[in-house]
């Protein structure tokens, strides 16, 4: 962890130098630090390797040190904060840089059906953000259970009123608040089964909060990686629809376009139903508009998730989010991640491992998660890989729209022709499966098969980031109960 401005500050000044030198010396560091378009002297220095968090003197103590806990407990389990970079194809201005975040009355459109929380109020309700509160890490902070009344703003003891999770900005700089802009002016105007709901806000002096509704069952990624149950195969296509729902009201259904950038599995949010809805809306643009085919902006997201002509050229569109699904289409067929670095060479990336198996039929049952022993549909498994080899076609005019995407994945979800009774299965699965020899040679090829996958080697930015994960704002969600659902 690196200083943040005040505590930087406050070391030079005690080395019992000349104050007004020192002074000076400080106003140059803070020019050149607008210069490089940041406000946080550590953030650009650790951006690329983790979360950096302010540490000012006017953050009260209980949210600074629950907030440090939170970071420190991301960044030991592989987990990154997002940060910006500049890509070859995009530039930012030393005016966009240095703007002011007084300005905020003028960037914030408030929805009329939002709730305006105190700070207090929030420190409250999450029980002064204690570490029991604590969900995990989401887009730009960390994420705190709480209890607030049902139609107000006013705190409420735990297990009563309704439960939310609140959201804190816990870093300088103007991506994050850009970020939480983006957050309230999205989703404070989107309204749809398939969208996390925001419930309100709070913008107290240097404080950025928000506050969701609650969502039980936590993020997708935590039951496809991290749990040692793996999820049914109907589950696994009944959140395929929602999500595909969420992107196709995005695309084609809302006032005015908007381009997700960020669909991932830690991103898919999970109620207790397991119905699906779509959150952290950091990085959302509004499409294209008119004659326009695409919107030029920084390269941002995460590798492995990123359509490739956006990686290459910064040309963004509606089609891009449809490869990133494609991609998340791959990961809950199959169980990997779309990069792991543990598995063996050739492996490492998802999508150019998976391709030669998607169009063929005596191939693609490689592709499906060995945990699900044969409990899925043939058909459906099938269908499911065609469906994921369109999407991600290298030609973008070649995808689809999500809401073709929705429509082929209805029929998925009833049918019931199981592989597992299907000896044409039963004689690839014994194909596949590894020779057995001494327990360490089964731990080396098969563990991951029957537990959460490592995540090592993944380092996830709020730029585009390698593997997929930071962690997952509902990281500590409880666990379903033990009846399949």
């Amino acid at each position: 962890m690196g200083a943040g401005p005040e505590e930087g500050k406050a070391k030079a000044w005690g080395n019992g130098g000349n104050l007004a030198k020192d002074a000076a010396l400080a106003k140059k560091t803070k020019e050149r630090e607008a210069e490089e378009g940041t406000t946080g002297g550590c953030w650009v220095k650790f951006r690329l390797m983790g979360s950096c968090i302010s540490s000012r003197s006017k953050v009260d103590s209980s949210i600074s040190s629950a907030i440090t806990r939170c970071e420190s407990k991301s960044t030991n389990d592989g987990s990154r904060e997002r940060a910006p970079i500049v890509s070859g194809s995009t530039t930012t201005s030393n005016g966009e840089s240095s703007s002011s975040t007084s300005k905020v009355g003028e960037e914030l459109k408030i929805a009329s059906q939002l709730r305006k929380f105190t700070f207090n109020e929030l420190k409250s309700a999450t029980r002064n953000f204690r570490p029991e509160s604590l969900l995990g890490e989401g887009g730009f902070g960390c994420v705190f259970k709480g209890w607030i009344e049902e139609n107000g703003t006013a705190p409420m003891k735990p297990g009563t009123g309704l439960t939310v999770a609140v959201k804190t900005l816990n870093h300088d700089g103007l991506q994050g608040h850009k970020e939480w802009l983006a957050e309230v002016n999205f989703l404070g105007d989107l309204l749809h089964p398939n969208l996390v709901k925001l419930i309100g806000y709070c913008i107290e002096d240097d404080q950025r909060l928000l506050v969701y509704e609650f969502m039980p069952r936590g993020s997708l990624e935590n039951h496809l990686f991290r749990r040692s149950l793996p999820l049914p195969w109907s589950i696994r296509m009944k959140i395929a629809i929602g999500a595909a729902k969420g992107l196709a009201f995005l695309h084609e259904e809302a006032e005015r376009p908007v381009i997700y950038r960020d669909f991932k599995t830690s991103n898919i949010l999970l109620d207790t139903d397991y119905n699906a809805k779509l959150s952290d809306f950091g990085l959302a643009k509004d499409g294209p508009e008119g004659d326009k085919t695409h919107v030029s902006t920084r390269v941002m997201g995460t590798y492995g998730y990123a359509a490739p002509e956006y990686v290459m050229t910064g040309h963004l569109t509606s089609k891009s989010d449809v490869y990133s699904f494609g991609v998340v289409l791959l990961e809950m067929m199959s169980g990997r991640r779309s990069m792991d670095k543990n598995r063996p060479n050739g492996e490492h990336n998802l999508v150019e491992w998976a391709r030669p198996h998607l169009g063929e039929r005596r191939r693609f049952y490689r592709l499906i998660d060995p945990r699900l022993e044969g409990n899925f549909s043939i058909k459906g498994a099938q269908k499911a890989a065609q469906l994921a080899y369109h999407c991600l076609s290298r030609d973008p005019k070649a995808r689809p729209l999500m809401s073709e995407v929705v429509e082929a994945l209805k029929p998925l979800i009833n049918l019931k022709d199981m592989a597992s009774s299907s000896y044409f299965f039963q004689s690839m699965h014994a194909e596949r499966a590894p020779p057995v020899h001494s327990n360490s040679m089964n731990g080396r090829n098969g563990s991951r098969a029957q537990g959460p996958f490592n995540r090592n080697g993944q380092q996830p930015l709020r730029s585009l980031s390698y593997g997929a994960q930071h962690a997952s704002p509902y990281h500590q969600s409880p666990k379903p109960n033990g009846k399949k659902p």
